[in-house]
């Protein structure tokens, strides 16, 4: 089955949701705090609803898991299931230092099978479609195929810019024999920089994460011949119902190099 429309719909609904997002960026926004102690903005709310709305009307019979409105448990009986998180990285939106990333995916039974991340304040996005490789576009350029480096040492390993944690710290301090550098990077971009061979190596050491903030960036780390895992090697399947990625990842380049 080809997903060329699925990617095109999703591209439009990044773009569209993109402009508002910018647009409420550079103005003097309020910050909510949710329930679960994570922040919510204006873009995060208005992205949601209008990603939802453009790729309703196109799939209509398509269900939806995403982080700002009510999940609809009904989902899990569909075999196809959009799975989008508008503004990924809230803290950077917040602190406006640019890292932040709308991600949207398309899960066909509980497998990821389109990708797209797209990094509104750096003007790029970066897409997958399973078993048709991962590409990077830049505004105005042509797509380029990624592929993750081929790097065994002095790898280059990312850490979050809001979330690194003492288990995180400690792999790493373990390491550093075959760690060239430590670089802090926000939300799914980690997984881009894998992707693209600008890095090699990530560790999440958390329950915290969710269905929305890793099933786009796996499909675009896999399609560029890299690897999303759980410590003990195994993938995470999608559209689940319980939808925290409760044993943590790793991102590599490698398998050989997740090091635990």
């Amino acid at each position: 089955m080809s997903y060329e429309k699925e990617l095109a719909a999703i591209k439009r609904a990044a773009l569209e949701s993109e402009k508002v997002i910018l647009e409420i960026y550079n103005t003097d926004f309020d910050v909510e705090i949710k329930s679960d102690d994570s922040p919510v903005t204006a873009a995060d709310k208005a992205a949601d609803k209008l990603i939802r709305e453009i790729l309703h009307e196109e799939f209509p019979h398509y269900a939806f898991l995403t982080e700002e409105s009510k999940d609809d448990k009904s989902r899990l009986n569909n075999e196809f299931v959009i799975i989008v998180d508008p503004v990924d990285g809230t803290k950077d939106f917040v602190s406006k230092d640019g890292q932040f990333t709308t991600n949207i995916a398309l899960c066909r039974n509980h497998e990821i099978v389109v990708g797209l991340i797209n990094a509104p304040t750096l003007g790029v996005m970066y897409y997958a479609i399973k078993g048709e490789g991962a590409y990077r576009l830049e505004k105005g350029k042509e797509p380029i195929r990624l592929h993750v480096s081929d790097k065994t040492d002095s790898l280059r390993v990312l850490r979050s810019i809001s979330f690194f944690n003492e288990k995180e710290k400690k792999i790493i301090d373990a390491h550093m024999d075959k760690i060239g550098e430590i670089i802090p990077v926000g939300a799914a971009l980690k997984f881009c920089k894998i992707a693209e061979g600008s890095a090699d190596l990530s560790y999440r050491e958390s329950s915290n994460t969710k269905e929305w903030d890793t099933a786009a960036g796996t499909i675009i780390v896999k399609e560029a011949g890299g690897v999303v895992l759980k410590h003990d090697l195994t993938e995470y399947t999608y559209n689940r119902d319980d939808v925290y990625n409760r044993d943590g990842y790793v991102i590599a380049n490698k398998v050989e190099n997740i090091l635990l």
